[in-house]
C-alpha cells in the first residue's frame, strides 16, 4: 500500500515580476490551496539572464526573466516546473545554462532542458511527500530546429537547449491544389543552391514522392479535404514513453508534460493528437498527465485512472503591454487543481479552484499591467469558468460537480459517454 499523495496543478507561469510583495488576502487563498499539495507543478514560461548571459533569438514575443522571480515561485508554493517551452530559448544557448543553473541551486523538481539532447530528455526525479515523483517535459512546437538540444557527434558540439517531442505540420490539399503547387514549386526552385539557402537554419524535411512536396519547408500532402495535419514522431514519441515505462517500473509517480503552439482554430477545442500522445503517456505510467500553450483552459480526462489537463492556460501571465492579442477574458481565467490519491495509489477527488488573473474587476479594463497574480473567481464568474470546463470535460466523458464557486471531479462519477475517438 501506498502512503496518501497529492498534486496540485495549474496554469502556465509566464512570470517577469517578483510578486513576493504583492499584498492581496484573495491571493492568499491561492497560496493556501497550493500548498496543500505534495507536489505543485507549473510550467515556467520563461528564462533566465543569468551569470552565461544571452542574446535575443526572436523579436515579438521575446522575453526573459531574473533568478528572483525562481524564488518568487517558490515562495507561492511550487516545487516542480516544466522548463520546455518555447520561451526556455529566447536568450539562446547562454539562457539555457543559466536557467539550468538557477533552477538546481533551488532544488526544484524540474525538466524539459539540458546542455545536449541527452541532458534535456532525462526525466527529473525527487522524494516529494511519501512518494519518488519524477517529471518528463517535452515541447512539441512549432519552433526552429536550433532551439532544440542536440548532442555532439564527431563533426558537431553540443547545443544546449529544450527537449523535444517531434511533431511535423503538414497542410492538406486537394488535387488539383496540391498539383498547382507543384508546378509552382518546379518554377521557383530552379536549382538546389536556391532551396537550400532558404533552408537555413532548417534541414529540408522528408517528403513521400509523388503524394507530398516541400514547398520551402512547408509541406503539401494530396488530401481529401483542405486541412492542417500534425503528426508525432514515432521514433521521438517512443523515446519518451521509454523513459516513462522505465520511471514508473521504479514505482515512481510519473508526471508527463507536454507543451506545443499547434493549437486548433478554437483555442479551446482539444487537438486529436495531443489526445493520443496523452493517453500514450498514461499506457506508459504516467500518473498525471498536463499540458500548456494554448492561453486558455480546455477539457479535462480521465483516461485509465490518471487525470488528463488538456489545457491549463495561464496562472501568472505578465505580457508586454504591446501585445494587444490577450484581450479576450478567457486568457485570463483558469483553475488550481488539486488532485488527491489514495492509500492503494489510486485517484480519489480533483478539486477545482477558478482564478482569474488580476480579479474579476480587471476583466473589462484595457490594461494588463496590473494583472500580476490569481486570485479566487467567485458568483457569476466562477460558475462561468465552471460550467464552461464541465461543457467541455463532458465530451470526454468527465463530470464536474460544482458548489460554492468550487468545482469537483470523482472518478465514480465519471460519465459513461465515450471520449471522442482518435483518427
Amino acid at each position: 500500500m501506498k502512503p496518501p499523495f497529492s498534486a496540485v496543478v495549474t496554469g502556465q507561469s509566464l512570470i517577469t515580476h517578483d510578486v513576493r510583495n504583492v499584498q492581496d488576502d484573495r491571493f492568499s487563498e491561492v497560496v493556501r490551496f497550493l500548498q496543500q499539495g505534495d507536489v505543485v507543478f507549473t510550467n515556467f514560461e520563461s528564462t533566465i539572464l543569468g551569470r552565461h548571459g544571452g542574446w535575443p533569438t526572436k523579436g515579438k514575443y521575446f522575453g526573459y526573466s531574473k533568478a528572483e522571480v525562481l524564488d518568487a515561485l517558490k515562495a507561492i508554493g511550487f516545487n516542480a516546473i516544466a522548463l520546455a517551452n518555447n520561451h526556455a530559448f529566447d536568450l539562446g544557448p547562454a539562457g539555457v545554462l543559466s536557467t539550468l543553473e538557477e533552477v538546481e541551486k533551488r532544488d526544484f523538481l524540474y525538466a524539459g532542458i539540458g546542455s545536449d539532447e541527452t541532458d534535456a530528455a532525462r526525466l527529473g526525479r525527487r522524494r516529494m511527500g511519501n512518494r519518488e515523483v519524477a517529471l518528463l517535459a517535452v515541447d512539441a512546437g512549432p519552433g526552429p530546429a536550433n532551439m532544440y538540444a542536440e548532442d555532439r557527434t564527431a563533426f558537431r558540439p553540443p547545443r544546449p537547449g529544450v527537449n523535444r517531442l517531434r511533431a511535423l505540420r503538414k497542410f492538406g490539399v486537394t488535387a488539383g491544389y496540391f498539383q498547382n503547387l507543384a508546378m509552382l514549386a518546379s518554377e521557383l526552385q530552379s536549382s538546389d543552391l536556391e532551396r537550400a539557402n532558404y533552408a537555413q537554419p532548417e534541414d529540408p524535411p522528408a517528403v513521400a514522392e509523388g503524394s507530398e512536396i516541400d514547398f520551402y519547408g512547408t509541406t503539401f500532402a494530396q488530401a481529401p479535404t483542405c486541412s492542417r495535419l500534425i503528426e508525432i514522431d514515432p521514433e521521438s514519441a517512443a523515446t519518451h514513453l521509454a523513459a516513462i515505462k522505465q520511471a514508473a517500473k521504479r514505482d515512481d509517480f510519473v508526471i508527463a508534460y507536454l507543451h506545443h503552439h499547434h493549437w486548433e482554430p478554437s483555442w479551446q477545442e482539444v487537438p486529436l493528437w495531443v489526445q493520443s500522445f496523452a493517453r500514450m503517456c498514461v499506457d506508459a505510467g504516467a500518473g498525471l498527465f498536463v499540458s500548456h500553450g494554448a492561453p486558455v483552459l480546455q477539457a479535462v480526462e480521465i483516461y485509465n485512472g490518471a487525470p488528463i489537463f488538456y489545457g491549463l492556460g495561464n496562472f501568472i501571465f505578465h505580457t508586454d503591454p504591446d501585445e494587444n492579442e490577450w484581450s479576450p477574458p478567457e486568457v485570463w481565467q483558469s483553475i488550481v487543481a488539486a488532485c488527491s490519491y489514495n492509500a492503494a495509489g489510486n485517484l480519489g477527488v480533483i478539486e477545482l479552484l477558478p482564478v482569474v488573473i488580476g480579479g474579476e474587476e480587471q476583466l473589462s479594463g484595457p490594461s494588463v499591467n496590473n494583472r500580476l497574480m490569481p486570485v479566487p473567481a467567485t458568483g457569476d464568474v466562477a460558475n462561468h469558468i465552471l460550467k464552461e470546463l464541465a461543457a467541455r470535460s463532458q465530451a470526454f466523458g468527465v463530470e464536474v460537480t460544482i458548489s460554492q464557486s468550487r468545482g469537483r471531479i470523482t472518478p465514480e462519477n465519471r460519465l459513461r459517454r465515450k471520449a471522442p475517438a482518435l483518427k
